[in-house]
Parts: structure tokens; C-alpha cells; sequence
């Protein structure tokens, strides 16, 4: 950390794709809103996820592909802060590194993108559907099993080319990068939660830190926020409970609902379309007690075989 009589400078690490842009750029507006007299300087970073862009994440490994630099420069100083989407986030810390802060949530659905304005359900058969991610591919299947699922790489933008360019005839991405990005315009349908649960954590920003930062730990603390904090952490003690990451199609959302913790979750098999759901009600102060009983509900009911 880079500190002066005059000015306080956090070094806060992004990809450089113009959604992580936008990302860490909100990070850093809500730092100066809530923590004023410090100045975020961004750093960007390539990272795996974005460079073997010709290879579907499962097969390079789903977990830490779009974070391992950027620990890395935590953990040798190069950086202060690090902001994540925070699904790409393995769900076990990396050494030395925690989360300081969970915020900024916007709308969890995924939404179709179609290049000739047709919704999913009229999509003629056949019709190829862009989606690298395991959890989409499964809940598609469920409900429209005569569709053609196929990877699709790259940013937003990337994706949204490859549908006008005709390789795809839509995809499915998540509704908070396209609002973030303002390209809602483009969005031809919201899909209803109820068929398509968001993975754990979407549409929320993570900022790593090194461990014992107390400085930069207490300007975290500041933008942290616990409500979206309790929610995800349910959702990702859940996806850790089964073992997964950011590649396995494990789907889950928490919210406050009366003054208690509900979390719906599903896993799904991508080659059959079959899905499997559950659900519970906790304390909202205990949200890894919740994450683990709907885990043990779901392997209860065979998930496990959707998840080797």
C-alpha cells in the first residue's frame, strides 16, 4: 500500500475486459463515496480465463482461471484490493487472501439474448444456444431439450457478435453485465427463476485483500454489504458443500425473506436435462448452517451423479 502526508492510494487489481472495468470502477466510486481520502489507482490484468479463449472453461478448470493472477500480485504487493465477479471466486480462499468485501448486487436473472427476437419458448428446434456454462446448459435442456446447447466464449461483447454474426441463433447471459454494460436493450427475455436459479453469487462484486491488512480491512468494511454478504455466503457454502466450483451445474439463490434466510438451489445433468431442487428456510445470522442442509438435501436425492 502506498501511503503519503498527502494522499492514500489503494491499488486496486481488474481484468480488462470492459464489464471488469466497470466493475472495479464501481468499487472504487463506492471507496471514495464511503471511505473519502483515499485515492484507487486500477491495474490490469490478463488472466487465464481470458486468454485460452478457444477452450471451454470446464476443460481448463473452472476454478481460479479468472483470479490466480490477481492473488498473486496480492500476495507479493503489487496490488492492494483485487475485484472479482464474485461466482468466478473459488470457494475455498487462496492462502493469505480474504474477502473484505461483498456488495453491490443488481438483478440475479439470466436473460435470453435471441438475433431474431424470438422467445425461448418459440425458438424453432434445433436452434443453437451459446452457453459455456455447465448450470445454464442443464436447466436449457430441462425445458427445451430440443434445442442445440454449445459452448461460447469470450466478453460480453464477443458473445453478443457471435449471435448478430449468425454463429449462434442466441445466449444466455447474466441480466446485471448487460445492465452494467448498458446493452439491456438487448436483452429478449428475462428467464423466470423458477426454470433458471443464477449461479452462486452472480450479479454481486468481491474485493480480495491480503490477510492482516488492518488499514485496507477497515476501508473494506466500509462498503461491505452484510445483507448481500449472508445471501451469497449461504450460496457458496452450499456450492462448497457439494464440492463444486464455478464449473459444475450447481445453481443457487438466497434472500430475505420475512426476517429469515431462504435458499433455493438445484443441480442439474447438462446430457439429460434432469434437475434436481431444494430448498430451505434459516437464520439469516447463520448462513453456512443453511447453505450445508440444502446441500445434504440435494445429495440426499442422487446430485452427486450430476456432479462427477
Amino acid at each position: 500500500m502506498t501511503t503519503s502526508s498527502d494522499s492514500r492510494v489503494l491499488r486496486l487489481g481488474t481484468r480488462g475486459s470492459t464489464l471488469a472495468l466497470w466493475q472495479a470502477g464501481r468499487i472504487a466510486e463506492r471507496i471514495r463515496e464511503l471511505a473519502p481520502g483515499w485515492t484507487v489507482e486500477e491495474v490490469v490484468f490478463t488472466t487465464r480465463g481470458d486468454r485460452e479463449l478457444d477452450t471451454p472453461l470446464p476443460s481448463i478448470g473452472g476454478k481460479g482461471v479468472f483470479t490466480e493472477e490477481l492473488e498473486a500480485a496480492l500476495r507479493s504487493g503489487g496490488i492492494d484490493l483485487a475485484v472479482h465477479s464474485l461466482k468466478d471466486l473459488p470457494t475455498r480462499s487462496a492462502d493469505g487472501i480474504a474477502v473484505g468485501a461483498v456488495c453491490c448486487r443488481e438483478d440475479v436473472r439470466d436473460a435470453l439474448v435471441s438475433r431474431t427476437g424470438m422467445l425461448l419458448s418459440r425458438l424453432p428446434a434445433g436452434a443453437v444456444i451459446g452457453t459455456s456454462s455447465t448450470r445454464r446448459a442443464a436447466q436449457l435442456r430441462a425445458v427445451r431439450s430440443d434445442l442445440d446447447s454449445r459452448p461460447i466464449r469470450g466478453n460480453v461483447e464477443t458473445r453478443l457478435r457471435k449471435v448478430d454474426d449468425g454463429d449462434y441463433d442466441a445466449t444466455i447471459l447474466a441480466v446485471a453485465g448487460l445492465v452494467r454494460l448498458g446493452l439491456a436493450d438487448r436483452i429478449t427475455e428475462y428467464l423466470p427463476l423458477e426454470m433458471f436459479l443464477p449461479a452462486p453469487g452472480q450479479a454481486a462484486l468481491a474485493v480480495q485483500f491480503r490477510e492482516g491488512d488492518t488499514v485496507v480491512g477497515e476501508v473494506l468494511d466500509r462498503i461491505d454489504e452484510p445483507v448481500v454478504r449472508a445471501c451469497t455466503e449461504a450460496e457458496r457454502t452450499l456450492l462448497a458443500a457439494l464440492g463444486g466450483g464455478c464449473s459444475v451445474p450447481v445453481a443457487a439463490l438466497a434472500e430475505v425473506v420475512d426476517g429469515s434466510l431462504l435458499l433455493r438451489a438445484s443441480v442439474g445433468d447438462p446430457a439429460t436435462g434432469r434437475v434436481l431442487r431444494a430448498d430451505a428456510r434459516g437464520d439469516a445470522s447463520d448462513p453456512s448452517s443453511l447453505g450445508r442442509q440444502v446441500a445434504a438435501r440435494l445429495l440426499a436425492d442422487g446430485a452427486a451423479a450430476f456432479l462427477s
